[in-house]
């Protein structure tokens, strides 16, 4: 489908836990993902300890919800408000209350306030749908965002079928609006009523079903 932007938008808390090392670092923080690769590399040293050790993970304890600021607390030898890192100083937070000429503040933001390391956000609630190829028979269960319209998940779906976009996307016999989510398609996510029932989650899954439509295009 033209016009779709194949970047993505939205990530699960699965998908961010796999990027769990010094040489491909990802962190969140109040729903923002982080690719903070680059930061790690240019700064290798105690600072960077830290978020290492949460790549992956969920940093959001670290800053002032309302700020986004560092949290902070009164040091006990000097009285002084200063940052609050039990989990060790990290890259561009200020040395608090003891002077350091290691102190490095030549930047324009610190890495969480810049928009150059946030590659997405983090999605509300993922779930898994069927997609189902009606030319060659292929099924395949991938797991999707609640935010995701249909042309994302093409996209996601474009590792299992490089052709995506040839194909009409439909549920129930209906064509899907490829602009808008599974929920505004009328797919309904059902997995909180089959937690309430005591039943799998993959007792059931919406099945799209892919048909054949025109020329493949380039893959």
């Amino acid at each position: 489908m033209e016009g779709l932007d194949k970047r993505r938008q939205y990530f699960s808390k699965a998908e961010v836990a796999i990027h769990n090392v010094e040489t491909d670092c990802w962190v969140s923080a109040f729903n923002r993902v982080y690719d903070v690769t680059r930061l790690v590399a240019a700064h290798k040293g105690l600072l960077t300890k830290p978020l290492i050790q949460n790549a992956g993970k969920d940093v959001s304890h670290w800053f002032d919800s309302r700020s986004y600021e560092v949290l902070t607390h009164i040091d006990q030898k000097s009285g002084l408000r200063v940052p609050y890192t039990p989990e060790g100083r990290f890259v561009h937070v200020s040395p608090g209350a003891v002077p350091t000429t290691s102190w490095n503040s030549d930047f324009e933001k610190e890495w969480w306030k810049d928009d150059n390391y946030i590659i997405g956000r983090l999605t509300m609630k993922s779930r898994n749908v069927r997609i189902i190829n009606t030319l060659t028979g292929q099924k395949n269960t991938i797991q999707v965002c609640l935010e995701e319209t249909l042309g994302d998940i093409q996209n996601r779906y474009l590792p299992f079928n490089a052709h995506a976009s040839s194909y009409s996307w439909k549920y129930l016999g209906k064509p899907l609006d490829m602009l808008k989510t599974l929920a505004e398609n009328g797919v309904q996510d059902d997995t909180a009523e089959f937690t309430r029932l005591s039943i799998q989650e993959d007792f059931y899954l919406p099945a799209i079903h892919l048909y054949f439509k025109d020329d493949l295009t380039v893959a």
